[in-house]
C-alpha cells in the first residue's frame, strides 16, 4: 500500500513516514504545497495523510484538485487547526477522516487501516469471490444464493481472505488480524488449522467454487477453482 504525507513541519514528517514504513507501507513524503500538487498529479495513492496548513498554499486546495480528480476519499485531514469550517470544508471536499494535532501515532495507523479497509471494499458492504457473497452489515455468507451459518471467527477469517483474494496470509498475520494480541501466548497456531476446516467442509457442502490453497509452514491462500 502507497502512502502520501503532506506535511510542513520536518520533524512529524519525517516521524509519520518512519513508523508508517514499520507497517510495511511504501511512504511518499511532501512538504509544501508545490510539492504535494506535483505529486497528486501524477501519482495515485491508497492513502493520504494532508496537513491543512501549507507553505505556499492551503491543503484545502490540495484537496479540491483531488476531488476534481476523483481521489479525496482516501484522504485523512491532520491539522492542528482544531476549527469546525475547516474541518467541514475538508469533509465536503470528500476527506474520509480528520485527525487534530496532536495525536497518538497507534490512532492514526487504525484511521489508515480503516480508510484502506474502505478502499478496498470500493465503498461497498459486501464481499464477494466466485460465488461467495459476504455480507458486511449481516455478518452473513451465501454460497449460490443459499444462505451458510458462520460462527464470529468464521466471518472474521473468510472477511480478512476476501480482502486478501490470491495473496498468501500466513498464519500469524491471520491470528494477530482475528484473534488480536492474545496469539502471542499461544504454544502454538493450530487453531487456525481447525477454523479453516470448518471452513472448508462449508464450502464442500454449498459447492463453493473457491478454496483455500494451503501453503505449507507459511498459511493459506483463497483462490477459485
Amino acid at each position: 500500500m502507497k502512502v502520501l504525507v503532506i506535511e510542513d513541519e520536518a520533524e512529524l514528517r519525517e516521524t509519520l513516514k518512519d513508523s508508517l514504513v514499520k507497517e510495511d507501507y511504501i511512504v511518499e513524503t511532501a512538504g509544501d504545497f508545490r510539492s504535494a500538487v506535483d505529486k497528486v498529479s501524477v501519482y495515485d495513492y491508497d492513502c493520504i495523510l494532508l496537513d491543512i496548513m501549507l507553505p505556499g498554499g492551503s491543503g484545502l486546495q490540495v484537496l479540491d484538485l483531488l476531488k476534481q480528480e476523483g481521489k479525496s476519499d482516501n484522504v485523512i485531514i491532520i491539522s492542528a487547526k482544531d476549527s469546525l469550517d475547516d474541518k467541514l470544508r475538508g469533509l465536503e471536499l470528500g476527506a474520509d477522516d480528520y485527525l487534530t494535532k496532536p495525536f497518538h501515532i497507534a490512532e492514526l495507523n487504525a484511521r489508515i487501516k480503516a480508510v484502506l479497509r474502505r478502499k478496498q471494499r470500493d465503498g461497498k458492504n459486501t464481499l464477494a469471490m466466485g460465488n461467495l457473497l459476504l455480507d458486511l452489515n449481516e455478518r452473513s455468507l451465501s454460497i449460490a444464493g443459499e444462505p451458510v451459518a458462520l460462527n464470529r471467527k468464521e466471518f472474521d477469517i473468510l472477511n480478512y481472505f476476501l480482502l486478501n483474494k490470491n495473496r498468501l496470509v500466513s498464519k500469524s498475520a491471520l491470528a494477530e488480524h482475528v484473534w488480536g494480541d492474545n496469539t502471542d501466548q499461544a504454544d502454538n497456531l493450530d487453531f487456525i488449522y481447525s477454523q479453516i476446516k470448518n471452513l472448508r467442509k462449508k464450502f464442500l457442502t454449498k459447492q463453493a467454487d473457491v478454496d483455500f490453497e494451503a501453503v505449507y509452514g507459511i498459511g493459506y491462500k483463497l483462490v477459485e477453482k
